[in-house]
């Protein structure tokens, strides 16, 4: 059985195959998706003497940066594609 979490090997794996350039960011909430700059991590023992790692957005006012862009979302599976609803033809006024 896998765990439903991932270990630090995992995420160093994941991280490995992107631009060692990018900034790192944290996307929080999938009703809400918002975007948040990480500013710290720290490495504690959990409740039940598991060793994490926790990665911690900063404690700015702008550590929050917005929405998470739409693709993001769609690439997490929080939300699906959206597409834009078909035009109709619009009506002419009634100018009596």
């Amino acid at each position: 059985m896998t765990s439903p979490e991932m270990t630090v090997g995992e995420l160093v794996d994941l991280l490995s195959g992107c631009d060692r350039n990018g900034l790192v960011r944290q996307a929080m909430n999938p009703f809400f998706p918002m975007a948040h700059r990480l500013a710290q991590v720290v490495q504690s023992v959990d409740e039940t003497g598991q060793l994490v790692v926790y990665l911690a957005e900063g404690r700015d006012e702008n550590s929050q940066l917005g929405h998470l862009p739409p693709e993001a979302t769609v690439a997490l599976a929080w939300h699906g594609p959206v597409q834009a609803p078909p035009r109709r033809p619009r009506r002419a006024a009634d100018r009596n």
